[in-house]
């Protein structure tokens, strides 16, 4: 099968996420102005850059409005925000906190989520989440959309300026993904977890030139 997309789908469904996976969720926390702390979770996530640690994630405008997503919106307006990773065990709250909820509401409460105190920025952390990645906004980036509104996708790309690890997934200097047991996004209403992993060693030209 071969189609364009632009021409549509021959499915009923849109299969792109479906096929671009596991996806890592970014479980974005913020403040609006008025201090009302937000929590989504966010798939079009990841990591892009070491030095300095750069994270970024991609959202759309609400459906059937001209408006951000109050985590692009708060953002936007505070400069900060915080990249929390999602568990098994915290799934259920996790899709929960994605609601589209008002403004007013705060996502924490809402989905009984315990909050910790950043140390770097103002925004929330989620206290149970394994890592916490501390941001500052770096750049918006406007992506093409076939919409009537040509900004509607939008990239936000923060630089990591603090980072929270719970120890117990510290083991001899490394960190233990498997015990984590991060929550990935597949296709449709899917999620996945990580339960296995195996090891490759970047090959070196020198070796194979020396042969």
């Amino acid at each position: 099968m071969f189609y364009e997309p632009k021409n549509g789908y021959p499915f009923e469904i849109d299969p792109l996420n479906a096929l671009v996976f596991p996806r890592p969720i970014g479980w974005i926390s913020s403040l609006s102005q008025k201090g009302i702390p937000n929590l989504a979770p966010y798939s079009f996530f990841n990591a892009v850059a070491y030095t300095p640690p750069q994270v970024m994630f991609a959202a759309s405008f609400e459906p059937n409005t001209n408006a951000y997503k109050d985590s692009v919106e708060n953002i936007l307006k505070t400069k900060e925000f915080v990249v929390n990773f999602v568990t098994k065990t915290m799934s259920q709250k996790m899709n929960l906190s994605s609601i589209d909820a008002p403004k007013n509401i705060d996502e924490f409460d809402f989905s009984m989520i315990k909050k910790r105190k950043s140390k770097k920025v103002k925004p929330y952390s989620v206290l149970n989440s394994p890592v916490n990645l501390e941001c500052r906004l770096l750049q918006k980036v406007d992506l093409k959309s076939s919409l009537k509104n040509k900004f509607n996708n939008k990239i936000i790309i923060g630089e990591v300026v603090g980072i929270y690890i719970d120890n117990q997934f510290i083991k001899n200097g490394r960190i233990d993904s498997i015990a984590m047991q991060y929550v990935g996004r597949l296709g449709y209403a899917e999620y996945t977890t990580i339960k296995s992993k195996f090891k490759m060693k970047r090959p070196s030209w020198k070796e194979f030139s020396t042969k």
